[in-house]
């Protein structure tokens, strides 16, 4: 790996303690940071790092074309101001150069993104202070996606901005208790991993935040491979079968989602984050712990959790070519 490549992915969450994985919630609190060998990463919730313009404009270009990927259900507006507020916070917090959000004396808030050239002024709570949505608006901001859940009975995925979705849609679900979102996942019912979550989601507190990471295997460097983009990414799983070892270490990419779990302050909302980072094999090749780790991992994964995941039709290939791997 290259320093310039080493710099890049300096804040990779590899997501794999151990040779096998399965499903768990896995939590654990958020801001702390976690060493690789590469450098650091979690101790912030948000995190800007070098693509943080580029994934933005993805992330306009996307809503621009398929507006189903924001959606804000009547309820949830207060909800929708506690995620900006609590968002523009954890941004000033964490770059504090770059970004400044100031209480103003006459109950206004002034926001400076230097990043983005953006400063605004508003009142919360007042959706014609800002030029459009508050989630929406904040989330031109983050590289994270934002999912709302309205606690009831259950908790229900009632608001968010999804559009870096790992084949799954954001507009299909919305509405949907959290139970039923995560309905198609093997494995998580028999075992009550599912049901373990949703309480832990119900007993979480405000200022209390916690993480978990999930991964899987892209092919390219997409971070929309959402459901409703099936068509353009789909058949890549058949296409990567065909092509030499060279591109297929270029194309294949582990991709890691950092899940953040908050509860808001203002409006008792659960706040969902989504960090998706990815790395492809070429790369993550060079780190001889994280080569023999995935390798490992991949090989040993069972077949009914390789085929949700989508990679059961190359993910022994993916073993066979990081445990060939040699740096010359």
């Amino acid at each position: 790996m290259t320093s310039a490549a080493a710099q890049r992915y300096a804040n990779f969450p590899f997501p794999f303690p151990h040779d096998a994985y399965r499903y768990s919630t896995n939590v654990e609190p958020a801001a702390r940071p976690v060493t690789t060998p590469l450098g650091q990463w979690g101790h912030t919730v948000v995190m800007i790092d070098s693509d943080y313009t580029d994934e933005l404009a993805e992330r306009a270009r996307i809503l621009a074309t398929d507006p189903s990927r924001h959606a804000v259900l009547p309820h949830m507006r207060p909800a929708a101001w506690d995620a900006c507020l609590t968002l523009l916070r954890e941004l000033s917090t964490a770059f504090p150069g770059q970004c400044a959000l100031t209480p103003l004396s006459d109950g206004r808030w002034k926001w400076t993104n230097a990043l983005l050239e953006i400063e605004e002024t508003f009142t919360y709570g007042d959706d014609s202070t800002l030029p459009e949505e508050p989630l929406r608006w904040v989330a031109g901001q983050v590289q994270e996606d934002i999912v709302l859940l309205d606690q009831r009975d259950q908790l229900y995925g009632d608001a968010g901005v999804v559009t870096f979705a790992a084949d799954w849609s954001f507009g299909f679900d919305v509405g949907m208790s959290f139970l039923e979102i995560h309905g198609p996942v093997p494995r998580i019912h028999s075992e009550k991993v599912i049901t373990r979550a949703h309480e832990f989601l119900k007993r979480l507190q405000p200022h209390e935040p916690y993480r978990r990471t999930n991964w899987t295997l892209t092919i390219g460097h997409r971070l929309d491979v959402s459901t409703e983009r099936y068509p353009d990414w789909g058949p890549d799983r058949e296409m990567i079968q065909q092509v030499d070892d060279d591109t297929f270490g270029r194309l294949v990419h582990l991709r890691v989602e950092v899940q953040h779990l908050i509860r808001l302050a203002n409006s008792g909302a659960v706040m969902f984050l989504i960090r998706t980072y990815l790395m492809p094999f070429e790369e993550l090749a060079a780190i001889e712990p994280w080569r023999t780790r995935t390798a490992a991992v991949l090989s040993e994964l069972p077949s009914d959790m390789a085929s949700y995941k989508g990679i059961d039709k190359y993910r022994e290939r993916a073993s066979a070519w990081l445990r060939a791997w040699n740096r010359s």
